[in-house]
């Protein structure tokens, strides 16, 4: 069994080989996944709505 001072040190050693994105390919990826969720929010609340409104009108 590793002690927590050797896993501290591998996670370490892991991190350094990591590639990290470049900021603004951070930033492109938010925008992308904010506009994306946006855009799917406000297609499943017109659904949402659409079937709302198809109930009401079979309810009556």
């Amino acid at each position: 069994m590793v002690s927590p001072v050797g896993y501290l040190r591998e996670v370490v050693h892991e991190l350094k080989k990591v590639s990290w994105p470049s900021r603004k390919q951070t930033v492109n990826k938010t925008i992308l996944v904010i506009a994306v969720s946006t855009i799917l929010a406000v297609y499943l609340g017109g659904l949402d709505l659409l079937f709302q409104k198809l109930a009401e009108v079979l309810i009556k």
